[in-house]
């Protein structure tokens, strides 16, 4: 007799018809559900919004298992009076979270997407990349109504070299400084008049219910969004397969394509907060149509590419368009830049 057989309550079932194969799925991973698991967050408003969001989800796919927030508070949430750049990336918004999955302390850290580095230690593992929400640039701004209605010298806050470049590249009249802290600090300053303008990712203000503040989305073409910008991920050790398989469902199967081939593009390039860069995927037609650009912070000189390719291997279409972007001069801005290529 063919069959599958599989651990269910203790005992070995032997399975003749494939349709049943999903049942002793169901049951395998009911029986080896924790009663207990801990989501690692930051503390900020919106990091809490996304760690509720997945909260949720679980909660109602798994109505046995109590689902707790763990808050941390991170070196990238302290340091304030530097840009990210300066400080050592974004990757200070994850290695506390990532400490705390080591310590046995919490199962999952959920992450935006954006602040993900693009080289993670074998012992971690992204295990899930939920739906995209809005991944453009915002306009925020209580004076005008787009960049282009900005006169000459007014002031734009963007924390993001890679915004700062498209910035400089396409309005160079306007001034544009640096503006850290969390969504709620950031727009506290443009109403105090610190900033005539400031930019910010529209995902964020979306989920924390803002979006009456966003006057226009910028366009890819004034401002390419970064790799994996609008999309959550779930990291977990890679020690923990099951606890993998109890997050599958939460895959996106098109949004991780996207943010796949997007940190690709990152990767080869040597991405990160000192590398303005951006990277972005879309699907039409069951086609990844992927654009990216690398530049010099003032936006002098700027390298740019465009592909389009399958879903099958999305990693492979992200280092193609690496190897367009270095043949396009990208290898002369990093070597200014003193970013490995």
């Amino acid at each position: 007799m063919q069959g599958i057989h599989a651990g269910c309550h203790d005992k070995i079932i032997f399975v003749q018809k494939p349709r049943l194969t999903r049942e002793i799925t169901k049951c395998f991973v009911k029986t080896m559900l924790p009663k207990r698991l801990v989501i690692a967050t930051r503390e900020s408003r919106l990091a809490m919004w996304q760690a509720q969001h997945v909260q949720a989800w679980l909660r109602q796919r798994y109505p046995d298992c109590e689902v707790e927030l763990l808050g941390m508070t991170t070196r990238g949430d302290q340091i304030l009076d530097r840009p990210l750049s300066k400080i050592g990336g974004k990757g200070l918004f994850v290695k506390e979270l990532e400490s705390a999955l080591l310590d046995g302390s919490a199962d999952l850290a959920v992450h935006s997407m954006k602040d993900v580095p693009m080289q993670l230690a074998e012992e971690f593992s992204l295990t899930a990349i939920g739906p995209r929400e809005c991944p453009l640039d915002a306009f925020v701004s209580s004076r005008y109504a787009s960049l282009a209605d900005m006169p000459p010298g007014a002031m734009v806050g963007t924390s993001s070299l890679r915004r700062e470049s498209q910035l400089h590249a396409r309005f160079p009249y306007l001034a544009v400084n640096p503006l850290r802290g969390n969504l709620d600090t950031r727009l506290r300053k443009l109403d105090e008049g610190q900033f005539d303008a400031i930019i910010l990712a529209a995902a964020g203000l979306t989920r924390l219910g803002l979006g009456d503040r966003i006057r226009s989305t910028l366009s890819p073409e004034d401002s390419l969004p970064a790799a994996g910008q609008g999309a959550l991920g779930i990291e977990i050790l890679s020690s923990r397969p099951e606890l993998a398989s109890w997050l599958a469902a939460f895959n996106d199967v098109e949004t991780a394509a996207c943010v796949r081939a997007e940190r690709a593009v990152s990767r080869a390039l040597g991405g990160s907060c000192e590398v303005p860069l951006g990277a972005f995927a879309q699907i039409t037609n069951g086609q990844i149509m992927l654009r990216g650009f690398v530049a010099r912070p003032d936006g002098s000189r700027i390298a740019t590419a465009q592909l389009d390719g399958g879903l099958q291997d999305p990693e492979a279409l992200g280092d193609q368009l690496a190897a367009m972007l270095r043949a396009d001069g990208a290898d002369e801005i990093l070597a200014t830049l003193g970013s490995p290529n």
